[in-house]
């Protein structure tokens, strides 16, 4: 009873004090990410011990957890990006998820190979999966509002929502190379298959749902006033149909979910035009909102403000629960943290792959050289780590449910570890390991394993955003 009533009293205590000191903290070197993490941490068994995380017995529900972190990131900062797709702002996205990642993965890769004595295939993984940045922990970088077409919000939003996808390939390919070392003769066609489908489905379910959910609602409430309220069900459903169905499709399901969430701005912007959406329900009183959602002049725009700011809402709160456990993560194994080859890799990655790559990737774009170098320093790694694990390849011959879980609980916390470095300024965890699925390449893997030789093969129970 007493454990019971102590932690009502820690969440309700602290989700009160952040609601209460949101503005105070807004004007220090804080985010409300460090202080959940700082307050996991005092929570965890280096501090009061409440909350000792058992990740040997929990590895699904923290899989779980920053799976749907990530996707309700995705889709906000989709809906956030109310800019045109022939507007020039793109072309920053395109400049961060393709140039700036190939010589991120570069970098990342030599220094893995030459300086940790990686061996290429795994290097070239590692390098996969540092490569992108957080959706989660960055929602304080990104865009003040919709249609806010600030260059470097507009950039770092815009990259967290899509580098994933970007950065996947190279995945595939790393784990195809660590079955096989002759995949890339092999099987090089079938990976690039593998690419495009996963690419351009994931785009096309996430569009087609985007817009199509938008445009049924819409229409339903201006025609005939049905379907009224209860945006946080649609912005549920929409976000679960454009993953789930993106999965079976085995498409990247990351992309989906973000292309949603641009296709249901787009369709507001139609509707709306040049006038933001704030303008245009500004005359609303709060007793009229019902009206405006039948409205056909702010239908669009009221639907995709209540949604958004349901998917922002919901989001904060699971950024509380997953900065709390990972506070707590951190407590139970410190220690690896303060071992020199955990630190300079991170070094290296903050401050010189990061900042070369972006810089090199930026030349001559409309950033000016301190935009630029903010982008290459605010580019933040940390949730994505919890999404590893699950994949950590099985050794031949047989081996206990147990002793599966156990090492993989021990690939949280290695690959975990370098995440809790923060940058002045803001919550700056340092690995990102957002893996977005491994479905598609199950087949390849499997096609790829020479004769009867036992290698290691991706746990095909656990295969999240593919």
């Amino acid at each position: 009873m007493f454990e019971e009533a102590f932690w009502f009293l820690v969440i309700g205590g602290l989700l009160v004090l952040m609601a209460i000191a949101r503005g105070l903290i807004a004007h220090l070197p804080l985010t409300g990410a460090m202080v959940y993490l700082f307050a996991g941490f005092a929570l965890g068994p280096a501090g009061v011990g409440m909350l000792n995380p058992d990740i040997e017995g929990n590895l699904r529900l923290l899989r779980i957890l920053t799976e749907t972190g990530l996707v309700i990131s995705l889709f906000a900062i989709g809906m956030y990006l109310r800019v045109p797709l022939s507007d020039r702002l793109w072309l920053l996205t395109l400049r961060l998820v393709g140039p700036a990642m190939i010589v991120t993965i570069a970098l990342l890769y030599a220094a893995a190979h030459f300086g940790l004595g990686f061996p290429s295939s795994q290097a070239l993984l590692l390098a996969a999966i540092l490569a992108p940045t957080d959706p989660v922990l960055a929602n304080e970088l990104r865009v003040k509002e919709a249609g806010d077409d600030e260059p470097l919000r507009f950039a770092l939003s815009s990259e967290g929502g899509s580098n994933d996808g970007a950065a996947y390939p190279v995945v595939l390919l790393g784990l195809a190379l660590c079955t096989s070392p002759t995949f890339v003769a092999s099987l090089s066609w079938t990976l690039a298959v593998s690419v495009v489908w996963g690419i351009v489905s994931a785009l096309g379910i996430g569009w087609v749902f985007g817009a199509g959910v938008v445009i049924l609602a819409t229409r339903l409430r201006t025609r005939y006033e049905q379907a009224l309220g209860l945006e946080g069900f649609f912005a549920l459903g929409l976000m679960a149909l454009s993953y789930g169905c993106a999965l079976l499709a085995h498409g990247y399901a990351f992309i989906a979910v973000f292309t949603a969430g641009v296709a249901l701005r787009r369709e507001e912007m139609k509707a709306t035009g040049d006038k933001s959406p704030t303008e245009a329900l500004e005359t609303v009183e709060r007793g009229e909102r019902e009206e405006a959602a039948k409205d056909p002049d702010l239908a669009h725009a009221y639907m995709a403000e209540t949604m958004m700011a349901f998917a922002v809402e919901f989001e904060r709160l699971v950024e509380f629960a997953l900065m709390l456990l990972i506070g707590s993560l951190v407590s139970a194994h410190w220690q690896p943290l303060l071992d020199w080859r955990v630190i300079w890799p991170v070094l290296f990655l903050l401050l010189v792959a990061r900042p070369l790559a972006t810089t090199i990737s930026l030349v001559g774009s409309s950033l000016d050289t301190h935009q630029r170098w903010l982008v290459g320093w605010l580019g933040i790694r940390g949730v994505g780590a919890f999404l590893l694990p699950p994949f950590q390849p099985r050794t031949s011959g047989p081996r206990s449910a147990k002793t599966d879980r156990a090492h993989r609980a021990r690939e949280y916390r290695a690959v975990g570890s370098p995440a809790w470095r923060e940058r002045l300024g803001s919550a700056q965890p340092v690995l990102q390991s957002q893996v977005s699925g491994l479905a598609p390449a199950r087949e390849l893997l499997t096609q790829a394993r020479p004769g009867p030789v036992q290698r290691d093969v991706p746990d095909e129970n656990s295969f999240p955003g593919h």
